[in-house]
This record gives C-alpha cells, sequence and structure tokens, in this order.
C-alpha cells in the first residue's frame, strides 16, 4: 500500500470531464473533424448566451440532455441525434490521473469527483469509469441544484468528505472554478495535460512514482 509523506493534504477533489479524461480541447477538435464542421464552432455555441444558458440549465438539471441536444444542435448548425454522445466520443479514460487518484485514496487520502454534469440519458458519459467504486464521494451537479462554481457545491463536496478546505486539494481544468475553490481555502491545481498533473500530485502529496 502506498502512503503519503505529506500530512497536509488529506482530502483530494477532481473534475471529470478534461481531467479525469481527455482534455476537452482535443475532444472538441475532433467532434469537429468528425462532423465536417469549422474548427471553433463548438466554442462559439459555447460562448453564445444562449449556449452559455443550454449549459447552465443541463448543469443544473432543468433540462433534459434531450432538449440540450436539440438546443444547442441548432446553434451549431447540426443534426441534434444524440449530439452528446457525438461530442464526447473521445473523452477517454485519463488513466495516468486516474492512477493517482487510486493511490491517493489506498494512502489514506479522502477522494471525491465534482461534476458539472451533463446528463446521464441518452447518453451517461461517466459509464465505464467506476466511479463510485474508485472514489470516496461522487457530487454531480444536477443531482443537487448546484454547479460550479458556485461555493455552495465545494461545501457540500467539503462536508461528504469530512475534510477542512485547508486540508484539501481540487484540481480542475476551468480557472473559473479553482479561483472559487480557493477562495474557500482549497488548494487548486490547474489541468492541462494529464501526464503533468499526475506527477504534480504525486509531489504535492508525497506519494511514491508508479
Amino acid at each position: 500500500m502506498a502512503t503519503t509523506t505529506d500530512s497536509r493534504y488529506t482530502g483530494l477533489i477532481f473534475d471529470f470531464f478534461g481531467v479525469l479524461t481527455f482534455n476537452m480541447v482535443e475532444v472538441i477538435s475532433y467532434f469537429e473533424d468528425r462532423e465536417g464542421i469549422a474548427r471553433g464552432t463548438f466554442l462559439r455555441a459555447w460562448a453564445d448566451p444562449r449556449g452559455q444558458e443550454l449549459f447552465r440549465k443541463l448543469e443544473l438539471g432543468k433540462i433534459t440532455q434531450s432538449e440540450w441536444n436539440s438546443g444547442f444542435a441548432a446553434l451549431m448548425g447540426v443534426a441534434p441525434d444524440n449530439l452528446m454522445a457525438r461530442y464526447l466520443h473521445d473523452a477517454f479514460p485519463a488513466h495516468q490521473v486516474l492512477s493517482v487518484a487510486r493511490q491517493a485514496r489506498a494512502a489514506g487520502i479522502r477522494t471525491a469527483v465534482l461534476s458539472n454534469s451533463l446528463g446521464r440519458e441518452p447518453y451517461d458519459p461517466y459509464a465505464g469509469f467506476d466511479l463510485h467504486g474508485t472514489f470516496d464521494e461522487v457530487v454531480l451537479s444536477a443531482e443537487h441544484g448546484v454547479r460550479k462554481p458556485d461555493p455552495a457545491i465545494f461545501r457540500l463536496v467539503l462536508d461528504k468528505l469530512g475534510v477542512p478546505a485547508e486540508r484539501c486539494l481540487f484540481v480542475d481544468d476551468s480557472e473559473e472554478n479553482l479561483k472559487a475553490a480557493h477562495r474557500l481555502g482549497i488548494t487548486p491545481l490547474l489541468a492541462l495535460d494529464e501526464k503533468v498533473v499526475a506527477r504534480r500530485l504525486r509531489e504535492m502529496l508525497g506519494l511514491a512514482d508508479v
């Protein structure tokens, strides 16, 4: 069993998309190429106030994934059929980061996933990850009616972990979310490359290389 040599951190929280999966910039680029649409189409739709609202409502559980499919497809000019599955086709597991999560948990560090969820029907992006078997806690925004960067969802996951903010690390690919966590006293770590993140986490937690 791995052991930690740094007792400062006893909690470790991971974002899901782009942290426990492949980098989302690449996922989006591959999606656009498969769809035959120009690079940047997805992000323009996402930046549109209508696109922002669709994501916000989906993450809060106020609309279904199918409703998101229809609305966001219209913004991009693509077919709506099972759009979420097509979009996330290449969101494969980030195995190096998942390995650190298992190593940290084995060392006695409490671990959690904190995800702004994108629905689970008709496509479940969490299927195949065994999140409940890998992590101590799993908090999906739609199940609680609150989403990052709202401080309430960070307090919720801290309460579930039973770890004070100053003893916790939070890994996310969104600077906005990281800033929100930092304001509560949680140590933030920006995730852009899984190899770099895995190495940095082992350094910060005092975990051995595997």
